[in-house]
């Protein structure tokens, strides 16, 4: 399996698109101007300065199918083309009020209606930090005992993330939860393990996301797996790196604790390899939500289906990256028949300002995933430049 065949990976771009994408990975290339970019987004946000336009037509185009589900599915509709699936996501930061929670709920019902009954729509996501309080996550996290007023938003918020999965089950939709911060997310494993629970008995609906930068995970995988046979339902599991490394090890400084992630790159390649190894062997009771842009991880999982022969396409084992990146695993897998999925973000331009940075940041952080994209974002300019040159010279 080869992943620098760019006339594959970049089909779907015009040459002037090429051209913007190889741009918008040399400003992401440059942590410094990374650094600049960022905090001047966050002014142009609070202080909604009338440079918006600039962040749409280069990194918000890059990353994000636009600001309308009919932009989305646009994309949709290209990436099925090249039989690329889709999981489309409202990509805008909620506000943390009963009412701007309930209104983040109802535009996630209306993305999972919207895309009702096509079957290039199979999964769907949400945070769940936008349907409620970080606050009390946070303090769930740290077994803080809460107030009856508290309790009570719990289990609103409770009720909105079953409101929500019980849609998506009803249209036969796949859920994924996904990761945030380690001093929420073990909130977050509770809510996730109670869902899987109670809607995993048949199939496995509700996915996990396991951040394997994180020390801990790879014991907590061993111990999700076993409550699944005593309790005799299905895990969904979605492998992630993780993307809050600068925030995590900053806090962990700030407050005097040991830092709860990988101390390298290395070792989070090896933490992911051995999920990996774990997942796959058991991947009737475990099905995998492969989110990654590391060759090294798809083709350990690629290998490990030839040798087993396990169907390209087969339902219990999906690949995924995002919009905008790792175009080269994408659509070269999907090229022979691998289930290949990419997360389609969308929503105004000034809502999803803190995702685009989170973008550009985890490309700063991951040694290498830049200069890649780069490489064969050149390797593919110069292709198209050559194949023109050779057309007007025969």
């Amino acid at each position: 399996m080869q992943f620098d065949n760019t006339e594959k990976a970049y089909g779907l771009k015009s040459n002037s698109d090429l051209y913007k994408s190889y741009l918008i990975y040399r400003l992401i290339a440059n942590k410094y101007l990374v650094a600049f970019s960022t905090q001047v987004a966050w002014l142009i946000l609070k202080l909604r300065l009338p440079f918006i336009f600039v962040f749409k037509k280069t990194i918000y185009k890059q990353f994000c199918a636009g600001e309308q589900q009919e932009d989305s599915l646009k994309i949709v509709n290209l990436l099925a083309s090249q039989r690329v699936k889709s999981y489309m996501h409202f990509a805008a930061e909620a506000e943390w009020t009963e009412e701007g929670m309930e209104d983040h709920l109802q535009k996630s019902l209306d993305t999972l209606s919207f895309s009702k009954g096509n079957t290039d729509v199979p999964f769907t996501v949400f945070k769940p930090t936008g349907l409620g309080s970080l606050a009390l996550f946070k303090m769930k996290t740290a077994s803080i005992a809460l107030s009856e007023e508290e309790e009570q938003a719990w289990e609103r918020m409770l009720k909105r993330i079953e409101r929500f999965c019980e849609k998506a089950i009803e249209l036969n939709v796949k859920v994924l939860i996904d990761a945030e911060e380690t001093w929420i997310q073990g909130a977050i494993d509770e809510v996730a393990e109670r869902l899987m629970t109670t809607y995993n008995k048949k199939t496995p609906y509700i996915f996990t996301t396991l951040q394997m930068y994180r020390k801990d995970r790879m014991e907590y995988l061993k111990s999700l797996y076993e409550k699944a046979e005593q309790g005799n339902f299905y895990l969904g599991v979605k492998l992630v790196r993780g993307a809050y490394i600068e925030k995590e090890n900053d806090r962990a400084e700030a407050k005097g604790y040991p830092s709860p992630l990988c101390e390298s790159k290395a070792k989070t390649d090896e933490e992911f390899s051995q999920a990996l190894h774990f997942i796959l062997p058991r991947v009737d009771r475990c099905h995998l939500f492969l989110g990654s842009h590391n060759e090294a991880n798809v083709l350990q999982v690629v290998d490990y289906m030839k040798n087993n022969t396990i169907s390209p396409s087969d339902q219990r084992i999906w690949f995924s990256q995002l919009y905008g990146m790792a175009d080269h695993i994408t659509f070269n897998l999907a090229d022979v028949g691998y289930q290949v999925i990419k997360y389609v973000p969308y929503g105004p331009v000034r809502k999803v300002i803190p995702y685009l940075i989170r973008r550009a940041d985890e490309n700063t952080s991951v040694s290498g995933q830049t200069p890649r994209e780069l490489d064969l974002l050149r390797k593919e300019l110069k292709r198209r430049s050559d194949s023109l040159c050779a057309s007007k010279n025969s």
